[in-house]
């Protein structure tokens, strides 16, 4: 067994070195080389197709790793907008619908992008490590015939004296040598072409595959984020109307969640009262204005009795013509056009 495998690890040897001896011949152009121009372009097209779809195994494996990043990011971004989103306020239960809806398609375009791209074009991949290990083996067999081709013309024409038996066993080695390359040689002219023409199928179906991944995702997302728009919209409209305000008979404060009811609990608060816990300036008013105050928001009537105004607008307060209609929270005021009527305190600020 140890003669065996001394033997056998001596042919090797013995063989690499003729391999070696036989490509520095070549390229030193001592010998001439077995050439096949319709392979070599064969190879060159192998090798185009192989540093694409390397290029794109690498890139799109990076992509999904991205959308997964995204996918988590994106969780933990409605997680937090879900529990500042205060129970009370309008569209509460649906906000939590919809959060959950995206979640929902970044894990399915996810396990899209995995099953239908990523797998179909890892197996299209691999397919190229073990055609190169084919093409290898056919250029160490092409290197081998080059070398019995050149052995047996040797042995014809430098031989003095003739010797039938040397001549008889180097043409068994040439030919040998040719039936193992043509055979491999063969088998490849026949896969390479094949290979290269299944690129455009391939890219085709898994273009499709990804394509449709991203549009449905991006159009079902849309539509998420279009219900969630919606329900901040809604949330804004009825802030402006002072839904969530807190009372506060002084109005200073900025709107909070306490919705303002009117006209369920009046108040009545005399004029030297509001005017100190505002801090408004009393000097040089016309008769009947108790102060002036500037709209911080903009509000929109929502009674006849209200009064709309724009952010920046000016408004006279003047007294409720009964008092017994005042109402926590609201004040009296007159703008510049002649307009009356009432209006949440905390959209304005004193002058």
């Amino acid at each position: 067994m140890a003669e065996s495998r001394g033997s056998l690890l001596a042919k090797s040897v013995q063989k690499h070195a003729g391999r070696a001896k036989e490509k520095l011949l070549q390229n030193l152009g001592k010998v001439d080389r077995t050439a096949d121009e319709i392979f070599d372009e064969h190879l060159q097209n192998f090798t185009r197709q192989q540093n694409a779809a390397n290029r794109l195994q690498k890139e799109f494996s990076n992509y999904i790793r991205c959308v997964r990043a995204c996918q988590a990011a994106s969780k933990t971004l409605l997680e937090a907008i879900g529990d500042i989103y205060e129970s009370q306020w309008t569209g509460h239960d649906l906000m939590y619908v919809q959060t959950q809806s995206v979640d929902m398609l970044w894990q399915d375009f996810s396990h899209k992008l995995a099953d239908q791209v990523l797998l179909p074009l890892n197996t299209y991949q691999g397919q190229f490590p073990e055609m190169r290990k084919k093409i290898d083996k056919r250029g160490r067999k092409l290197v081998d015939y080059d070398s019995q081709r050149h052995s047996f013309q040797a042995l014809q024409t430098n031989m003095k004296k003739r010797d039938e038996a040397k001549i008889a066993k180097g043409r068994e080695q040439l030919d040998e040598a040719k039936r193992t390359y043509e055979m491999l040689n063969s088998e490849l002219h026949d896969e390479l072409p094949a290979l290269y023409d299944s690129r455009i199928l391939f890219l085709v179906t898994n273009l499709q595959s990804l394509f449709n991944a991203e549009n449905t995702f991006h159009i079902e997302s849309a539509k998420v984020f279009g219900e969630l728009e919606a329900i901040v919209d809604k949330l804004a409209t009825d802030s402006q109307r002072g839904s969530y305000s807190v009372k506060k008979t002084n109005g200073a404060s900025l709107p909070h969640s306490t919705t303002i009811t009117k006209p369920k609990e009046l108040i009545i608060n005399n004029t030297s009262t509001l005017n100190s816990d505002r801090g408004a300036s009393t000097e040089n008013l016309p008769p009947g204005v108790l102060y002036r105050v500037k709209a911080t928001y903009k509000y929109n009537r929502e009674d006849v009795d209200e009064l709309s105004f724009e952010v920046g607008e000016i408004i006279s307060v003047v007294e409720y013509d009964d008092p017994e209609e005042q109402e926590e929270g609201w004040l009296m005021g007159i703008k510049d056009n002649g307009d009356k009527g009432m209006f949440p305190a905390n959209f304005t600020r004193p002058l």
